[in-house]
């Protein structure tokens, strides 16, 4: 008997790493319908779900929820639960926020891919406070209250998901110590068809991504601009702090904005390493630069400790791990790299890349539904 499944995620208005594997997900599960909070995707990523019911919460009505939909966090638990669920089968939950607490009945079956719990809520708030100067005052009272409040509604919400997946070990550490619970991991897919190696070095340094207090990039545009001037970095992507790491950008710092993905991948080609100083709960942009061959230099908590093969007695390292999420340490990241370059080879990154591969990925997920089903 097939079973009609639904896919509820947080929200569809960038395209990112969980982007990219809601969209697997839809490929392996065949969903009769997606849910989410807002949607806003531009064009060419909003086909990437065509012929597909897609539903949003009333949020969405709300003027103004698209470009700030951070701002009605407070909202997404009520949103969440007001989906109508009631007529499928199996829910399937991709959740970094709220969508795991998309209510289920008795008779259903929902599991939740995690790629995050609610880091705004849990061990980032103070960054999210100072993100939106909510230190002190009215104000910080509110958004202290508000994070409160949605840390005790997320670990009730927790409660009612049949089975957990995460997507790293980082993360079924964190929903083990929030939810109590045990997880599958099962990684996200990297794009190794699309991501391969070619070319040469071109002599640069490569770093990027959205940009944003959580992602670091000015700790890594500092970092080249006062005590690796000798070296040249180019960063790609824009967000928030656009404006910030333009300012610290040095003559040897350029910035070329968002990318197409083949052009993103001629510039992991020719890069001599891929610099990454976020704590990531996985991080595909890692594994994709090791998928054309090229190590990365990252900050050695969250997924980069599963990504990075480093040490003094690996026989095939991948990249360098600094210790300290400041300048400091991505200067010491890359002047160890920069000692030991020698030792990082293309086939060798390549390979490391190809355990993350999306045909892993549909394999891992579409056999751990039909367990979960035939335990139920």
């Amino acid at each position: 008997m097939a079973h009609r499944t639904a896919l509820v995620h947080d929200w569809l208005v960038t395209w990112g790493g969980a982007e990219q594997v809601l969209a697997e997900m839809v490929d392996v599960l065949s969903p009769s319908a997606l849910y989410c909070i807002v949607e806003d995707l531009e064009p060419e990523h909003r086909g990437r779900f065509d012929g597909l019911e897609l539903r949003t919460s009333f949020i969405q009505r709300i003027p103004g929820s698209t470009s700030h939909f951070w701002h009605f966090a407070p909202l997404m638990p009520l949103a969440v639960e007001q989906f109508d669920l009631g007529r499928y089968d199996v829910v399937v939950s991709s959740s970094h926020a709220v969508a795991l607490g998309a209510r289920t009945g008795p008779e259903q079956v929902h599991i939740s891919y995690v790629h995050s719990p609610m880091r705004f809520a849990w061990d980032l708030q103070g960054l999210y406070l100072d993100a939106f100067a909510y230190r002190r005052g009215p104000r910080s009272v509110a958004a202290r209250l508000a994070f409160h409040y949605l840390r005790m509604w997320d670990r009730g919400a927790g409660t009612s998901v049949d089975d957990f997946v995460a997507n790293s070990e980082f993360v079924a550490g964190r929903i083990r110590k929030i939810y109590g619970r045990p997880s599958t991991v099962i990684h996200p897919p990297v794009d190794v068809e699309h991501f391969t190696p070619g070319g040469s070095k071109g002599g640069y340094f490569l770093a990027g991504g959205r940009m944003n207090p959580f992602k670091r990039i000015d700790a890594i545009a500092s970092a080249f601009s006062t005590q690796l001037r000798d070296q040249r970095l180019v960063v790609i992507g824009d967000g928030p702090d656009l404006a910030k790491i333009e300012a610290l950008a040095g003559p040897n710092v350029e910035l070329v904005g968002r990318v197409s993905r083949d052009r993103l991948r001629d510039l992991l080609r020719g890069a001599e390493a891929f610099v990454h100083a976020a704590t990531e709960d996985f991080g595909i942009a890692m594994a994709e630069a090791q998928a054309c061959g090229t190590p990365v230099i990252a900050f050695g908590r969250g997924g980069a400790a599963e990504i990075v093969r480093t040490g003094e007695h690996e026989p095939a390292p991948t990249g360098e791990l600094f210790w300290q999420q400041n300048e400091t340490g991505v200067v010491r990241g890359v002047r160890r790299f920069l000692a030991r370059r020698s030792r990082f080879e293309v086939d060798a990154c390549r390979q490391n890349a190809e355990r993350f591969g999306a045909e892993r990925f549909r394999k891992e997920l579409t056999g751990h539904v039909e367990q979960v089903l035939a335990a139920r």
